[in-house]
């Protein structure tokens, strides 16, 4: 392909000359490739750029001169143009298929996929990028990254436009929208779940973080807005596209575009009252939790401006039984209920805890750890989160990374000071919850928060076990089985 076909939207020379791909990354350097120098959080490509000539690139795309004359082309972003590159290397695929995004902090994974099964239940043939898998239609992708990077995201979107994919459902993440992964990449419709504190490792601050979910609604044509959130009625003020807020109707003073009421949460499912622009309706729903209600409304509300009928839509959630590892309800056979959910942040563990608040009879036990090599703040926040809402607490290990578990335990126990909760620890996963599971009585609810869909837990060196809790769950019952023998 020649270079100028390449780089047409860049403000530059562009010499014509054939180049056999495009790559940040010196591993994949093939003769005539251009190579594109991004200055990352380790690494400066642009200290790899001679050596990169010297092993056959054709041309070196960097933010400075590095006197390599006729052979390098300055840009003002590089991040930007990689994305630029890989859209014209794999001819634009992100123009040939319809693009729904979803971003925020919570609820994300659990929206795309209503959309995305909402859309499939239509007839269409969809694709699917996410934290759990990537999918092409009924193919099913692993997903190393929840936004892939830059050239992966653009071969798996030409992969799904030439086997017929018609729209792509993703989670576009903080990550994806700040490194420019998704190029040029324009969005049908977006959604906004919220915000609440996470990646402020990376971010720095909750500013920063906001700033970068908002990139997504200056490339989407209309919005789809949560208006309970706080940092979503910024962003309605702030956003220029065509948008609709979308809520639960609190203290019945709150009026949104697409709004839930009366509504009833049981450990089997949930009703409530849909009011879509003017109109009011009642649903039922498998998945339970009040903020399931709430990524059904955004779902629906999605579906209703890309022509999803209706009556498609409702016959989905009657028969969906939720995202797994999204208060994913653990079969045991035993007289209480276990549920697996991803939370891993404060706002999202009270959230999850508030929810099954509502629809437990006896008392609620919560499990959880924080993950090591991250955020350290949040963790004292996730504790009071757990000792306002839950009967008794376990604290454990999450992903533990390069970080000593125990000393990440005692940062989550300095937010059970002065609180009455009592609470156990446990640093082995596996252990604690069985110990949790041997405390439940009849009617209680236990909550393994943090993991979720996850099936490894990441320890020193970056090496992942298998840990899943559904076999843990399994292995904890049959304990508790063979004691009561």
């Amino acid at each position: 392909m020649k270079l100028y076909t390449l780089l047409e939207k860049l403000e530059t020379a562009l010499p014509d000359r054939e180049i056999s791909g495009v790559t940040d990354d010196t591993r994949k350097m093939k003769p005539d490739m251009a190579f594109v120098c991004i200055h990352g959080q380790k690494y400066d490509g642009h200290d790899a750029a001679k050596a990169m000539l010297e092993q056959g690139a054709a041309v070196i795309i960097a933010e400075r001169d590095l006197g390599l004359g006729e052979k390098q082309i300055i840009v003002s972003d590089t991040r930007k143009a990689y994305g630029e590159l890989c859209a014209a290397w794999y001819g634009h695929p992100e123009r040939q298929m319809r693009m729904i995004g979803v971003t925020g902090t919570n609820g994300k994974t659990t929206t795309a996929t209503l959309i995305k099964e909402m859309l499939k239940k239509a007839g269409e043939k969809v694709g699917m990028i996410g934290t759990v898998q990537y999918e092409i239609g009924d193919e099913i992708l692993p997903s190393p990254n929840t936004t892939p990077l830059t050239d992966a995201y653009f071969a798996l979107l030409r992969k799904m436009a030439d086997a017929g994919v018609t729209t792509v459902v993703m989670e576009v993440s903080s990550f994806g929208l700040e490194q420019h992964r998704i190029g040029p990449t324009h969005f049908a419709a977006a959604v906004f779940t919220n915000l609440t504190q996470d990646h402020l490792d990376v971010h720095g601050t909750m500013e920063n973080y906001y700033l970068a979910k908002r990139m997504l609604f200056d490339i989407t044509d209309y919005a789809v807005i949560n208006g309970n959130d706080d940092y979503g009625k910024r962003l309605f003020s702030e956003t220029a596209c065509e948008k609709i807020t979308y809520g639960i109707r609190q203290q019945g003073t709150e009026r949104f575009d697409a709004m839930a009421d009366e509504i009833v949460l049981g450990t089997e499912g949930t009703k409530f009252t849909l009011h879509l622009h003017g109109d009011a309706m009642p649903l039922s729903m498998r998945m339970t939790g009040m903020f399931n209600v709430s990524n059904a409304v955004a779902a629906i509300a999605v579906g209703r401006r890309i022509g999803i009928p209706l009556e498609v839509m409702t016959e989905l959630l009657l028969d969906y039984t939720g995202v797994r590892g999204r208060c994913e309800v653990i079969p045991t056979a035993l007289d209480f209920t276990v549920i697996c959910d991803y939370a891993h942040t404060p706002d999202a563990l009270e959230k999850t805890l508030a929810s099954l608040r509502e629809c437990t009879v006896g008392r609620l036990i919560a499990v959880f750890g924080c993950g090591g090599n991250r955020d350290a703040a949040k963790r004292p926040k996730m504790a009071r989160a757990a000792a306002n809402l839950a009967d008794l607490v376990v604290v454990t290990s999450d992903n533990p990374r390069d970080e000593d578990p125990l000393a990440i335990i005692q940062d989550i126990l300095a937010g059970l000071t002065d609180t009455d909760v009592p609470y156990l620890t446990e640093p082995d996963r596996a252990e604690a919850i069985y110990l949790a599971m041997k405390q439940a009585k009849t009617g209680d609810v236990v909550l393994l928060a943090g993991k979720g869909h996850e099936d490894y837990q990441i320890i020193a060196g970056g090496v992942h076990l298998h840990m899943d809790e559904r076999e843990l769950v399994a292995d904890a019952a049959k304990r508790i089985f063979s004691e009561k023998v």
